[in-house]
């Protein structure tokens, strides 16, 4: 339709969600902690990669809620020098 030049604009509705850039980062970890993330990943039949980000959202997320709220409704923070946000 679009290769043909025919008005395809009725397909789109102007939702969209912004994807923040994605960057990667190396995790040492115990053999101990390797063996149980990969017990973990086997019994929920997923990646090692998809349960490190679940469980860190999750305590992130845990974290947040436990904060007390500023007047504002959230407390500003300082990123550490050179660390972007």
């Amino acid at each position: 339709m679009a290769t043909r030049g025919e008005d395809i604009s009725a397909s789109f509705t102007n939702k969209f969600t912004v994807v923040r850039p994605i960057r990667r980062v190396n995790v040492e970890l115990t053999q101990g902690m390797l063996r149980k993330l990969d017990e973990r990943a086997a019994r929920l039949n997923i990646s090692r990669q998809a349960v490190i980000k679940t469980l860190l959202a999750r305590a992130l997320s845990q974290e947040r809620e436990k904060r007390p709220q500023s007047k504002k409704g959230r407390l500003k923070r300082k990123s550490a020098p050179g660390h972007a946000r």
